[in-house]
């Protein structure tokens, strides 16, 4: 299957990226709770970055991400699907564009909107079907904003904070640009550069 495949950017052969599954890479423990693990390795040992981006194309490759701190949503959901890969568990990459509602001070001030595009997620096949799930905001983050972490069960999807916790909208999903077996850069110039312009 194309999406057990390692690639430029998908590169987990490399070894600072077999060091994050290395505890999982065993038949013991089922796909299902290796995928539930990594995911929230990811989720919570990468800090989310909205504000750092690049249209370098080495800068998207999962083995020098693995080296980082923090990282954007697409980036952490480039390291989640190398893993993920390398331990034979299909996955691919979902763009879209979403709306935040809260804390948009900074990102208004950055990009002249509430709105982030390309924002990745990541689809994983498990049981006989695909499901989507989004690792971009780490726990300490969601504790800030009073938004409940999105915790992944391997049976249904889990991508979208609608709502705070006290019921204010948090984020929207306002288009789906489909999913992607690699990582598709020159659309993700072309739609960084259409929506951002004065940044570039």
């Amino acid at each position: 299957m194309k999406y057990l495949e390692s690639t430029y950017y998908f590169d987990f052969e490399k070894e600072s990226v077999q060091n994050l599954i290395s505890e999982l890479n065993t038949d013991i423990i089922s796909d299902t709770e290796k995928t539930i693990r990594i995911y929230n390795k990811v989720r919570d040992n990468w800090k989310y970055d909205p504000y750092s981006i690049s249209l370098l194309k080495e800068k998207y490759k999962s083995s020098h991400i693995a080296k980082k701190q923090s990282g954007n949503c697409v980036e952490k959901s480039i390291i989640l699907i190398a893993c993920l890969r390398a331990l034979k568990i299909p996955a691919r990459l979902h763009l879209g564009k979403v709306k935040n509602h809260i804390a948009v001070e900074r990102l208004t001030e950055k990009f002249g909107s509430n709105e982030l595009t390309p924002h990745g997620m990541v689809n994983v096949y498990l049981k006989d079907k695909w499901l989507k799930m989004s690792p971009a905001f780490n726990k300490s983050l969601c504790t800030k904003l009073n938004v409940e972490p999105l915790e992944f069960d391997g049976e249904n999807n889990s991508f979208l904070q609608q709502y705070n916790s006290d019921g204010t909208r948090f984020m929207e999903y306002i288009d789906d640009y489909g999913h992607f077996e690699d990582v598709p850069l020159d659309f993700m110039e072309r739609n960084i550069k259409e929506h951002y312009p004065h940044i570039f």
